[in-house]
Order: C-alpha cells, then sequence, then structure tokens
C-alpha cells in the first residue's frame, strides 16, 4: 500500500472517494456532471466534450488525501 506522503497516492477505498462532480462549461456555462476515476490517479488531466454545447473542456483532477476531489475545467485554445 502507498503511503499518504506519496504525492501519487490514490484515496482510500473506504467509501467517502468522491466519484462524481459537476463543473460550469467554460463556453457555454452549463453545469455538467462528471463521473471521477480515482484508480487513474490522485492528479488527473484529459479533455471531456460539455453534454450540452459539445466543445471540449480541459478537465483538471487532484485528489486531496481526504478522498475529496478539487475539479476545474478550462477552455481549449482552438489552433
Amino acid at each position: 500500500m502507498r503511503s499518504t506522503d506519496d504525492p501519487d497516492a490514490l484515496p482510500s477505498d473506504d467509501g467517502s472517494t468522491d466519484m462524481e462532480a459537476r463543473v460550469t462549461c467554460p463556453y457555454c456555462g452549463e453545469l455538467n456532471t462528471l463521473t471521477l476515476d480515482p484508480s487513474s490517479g490522485s492528479a488527473q488531466d484529459y479533455i471531456e466534450d460539455c453534454q450540452v454545447c459539445c466543445h471540449s473542456m480541459r478537465i483538471l483532477v487532484h485528489y486531496l488525501p481526504s478522498g475529496n476531489a478539487d475539479v476545474h475545467a478550462e477552455s481549449i485554445d482552438d489552433e
């Protein structure tokens, strides 16, 4: 088992780990409900489409040792 001092340690699996989060789309302002996967690590960075306007958003997830997830959505600059 990983130490809680390990920055990549997964949160405990005692049922208190956040498995869902709500973020506001940076494009249309609508609220999106996301299903979280704590098994993907304590720090995550991925792309997900808005459930309303379909723009791609960058999702940043950081799990705290408590199992709470700090989740943010950012816009992606079109190239």
